[in-house]
């Protein structure tokens, strides 16, 4: 059978106060070293976690401001555009009057250039007339004849204008 010498009690009672010693000295030290350290890992944990929610809802922030800027952008953009449509607008209308202003201003320039020159025209062709005329009878006219003949020959050209213009 098993031949159980003293050395081998001595060996287990040995080893029976070798582990409660070192269960006082070494076990609970390290269970505490153990814990702490389970604490601490669990505490980095949970904090990684609150970093990481936090981080979430800052992106989700930054998400919204990016999404409001941009839909700010569109409606600056489209309100210059709007604006710059105005103002084009406004300044296409400014030169459309002021060029109607400038070709109603010519028209009537030319109206009164024409105006003066058939008077001109007139008198002229009155003068010539009564020139040629006085030359035919031979004699001269006078000043009552003169504006009579005058008058005559505006009143004929003018009705002539007015079957021919």
């Amino acid at each position: 059978m098993l031949d159980f010498s003293v050395t081998f009690v001595i060996t287990i009672i040995n080893i029976i106060i070798l582990y409660f010693i070192l269960r006082l000295i070494l076990f609970k030290p390290v269970t505490k070293f153990i814990a702490k350290r389970a604490e601490g890992i669990q505490s980095s944990i949970d904090q990684a976690k609150q970093d990481r929610e936090e981080a979430q809802k800052i992106l989700l922030e930054y998400r919204d401001r990016v999404k409001n800027a941009e839909t700010e952008a569109e409606e600056i953009i489209k309100a210059a555009k709007k604006n710059a449509r105005v103002e084009a607008e406004k300044i296409i209308d400014s030169g459309r009057t002021a060029a109607e202003t400038i070709i109603s201003h010519a028209r009537k320039q030319t109206e009164n250039e024409r105006h003066t020159m058939v008077t001109r025209f007139n008198q002229e062709a009155a003068a010539l007339v009564l020139a040629a005329s006085a030359r035919l009878v031979q004699r001269e006219i006078t000043g009552d004849e003169n504006r009579h003949y005058a008058s005559m020959l505006l009143n004929e050209l003018a009705v002539q204008k007015g079957n021919f213009g």
